[in-house]
């Protein structure tokens, strides 16, 4: 589906099928490694929600190197699942402090610091996290900055965030739909058309997504701007019918009963 939040920054991409050997990590010569070899099962473990074993291997990394940043970044993710916010926090700036060149940690705490409602320092987080050009998933770090430079009233910035998420990264639609909705709000209704198009054609060939209620409703301000009735039907239908109670739906209304 559609989703309509952010984020978790490429977490799965370090998660996998959880395995152990009888042999400790801490035996092995390269302590860097063991560090490493831990963090990497700590985090898997945080994807499948086992707290417990993901805490037991990240204190393992700790034990080796206290300094780690990518353990204190994962404790950080923690402390925050378990409501521990100021453990969080001090995690996620430990895990900078001990390196400022860990794009990652800058993620996981902006997306931290966007949940409190703190939008401009998590702004800086994911301003300074874009520049980091070898970032694997940097669109990821565009989307996070286009959301909080929205929550600022920074709109013309936020497109221009959510341009460069779609151009690192191809076909996601949640990248695609946050452009197309903002686009709109800037009264760029081609534009719009354009980023939108894309976002119902990978909806139509994937039976994986399905349509969100904001996506639904940009479709219907698109096509009510543009006087595709047989378009604004087909999506009206699905909105009432998938998503009754939606604030969307309201919105919706709102729109065709002013004119």
């Amino acid at each position: 589906m559609v989703a309509r939040l952010l984020l978790l920054f490429g977490l799965l991409s370090l998660a996998g099928c959880v395995t152990t050997t009888n042999s400790p990590f801490a035996r092995e010569a390269d302590q860097q490694k063991a560090v490493k070899n831990y963090v990497r099962l700590g985090t898997a473990y945080i994807s499948q929600g086992n707290y417990d074993r993901a805490r037991d291997h990240l204190q393992r990394a700790l034990q080796i190197d206290p300094d780690s940043p990518g353990a204190l970044s994962a404790m950080g993710l923690i402390y925050q699942q378990e409501g521990e916010e100021e453990l969080a926090e001090q995690s996620f700036r430990k895990a900078i402090d001990s390196d400022g060149g860990y794009t990652r940690g800058r993620l996981f705490y902006g997306a931290f610091l966007y949940g409190q409602g703190r939008y401009g320092d998590a702004r800086e987080q994911f301003s300074r996290a874009s520049k980091d050009t070898d970032f694997e998933d940097r669109g990821a770090i565009f989307y996070n900055l286009g959301r909080t430079q929205d929550q600022l009233g920074q709109h013309d910035a936020a497109v221009k965030s959510y341009r460069r998420a779609v151009e690192l990264t191809r076909n996601n639609a949640n990248y695609l739909l946050a452009l197309s909705t903002s686009l709109i709000e800037q009264g760029n209704y081609d534009d719009a058309q354009r980023y939108y198009s894309r976002l119902a054609g990978m909806i139509q060939r994937d039976s994986k997504l399905t349509h969100s209620p904001d996506s639904l409703l940009t479709g219907l301000k698109l096509a009510h701007y543009y006087g595709d009735q047989h378009r604004e039907a087909s999506l009206a239908l699905l909105l009432r019918n998938q998503y009754p109670e939606s604030e969307q739906l309201k919105q919706y209304r709102a729109l065709i009963s002013n004119e």
